[in-house]
């Protein structure tokens, strides 16, 4: 999302600005209305759930093809381990 918006309001709403432009979004700072800065993040953090997400595609690599997830051999017929 772009969002535009005057110096003098930036330098009061600043913090939540580089909030915005880590979440992705596209600041434009005006002066008169003419675009003149944008403020864009140095470095993107990695969340704990695109951590997960390589890790769990990781794993997947080592299952062979056809394998299930059902470890019913490890249970008896009440759900009890064996």
């Amino acid at each position: 999302m772009r969002v535009l918006v005057d110096v003098t309001e930036a330098a009061e709403r600043l913090e939540e600005l580089v909030e915005l432009s880590l979440r992705g979004d596209e600041i434009i700072i005006c002066r008169k209305e003419i675009p003149v800065a944008m403020v864009t993040p140095i470095a993107q953090k990695i969340t704990s759930h695109e951590d997960f997400l390589s890790l769990a595609e990781e794993g997947r690599k080592n299952v062979q093809p056809g394998t299930s997830s059902d470890h019913s051999d490890f249970y008896d017929e009440h759900g009890l381990p064996k």
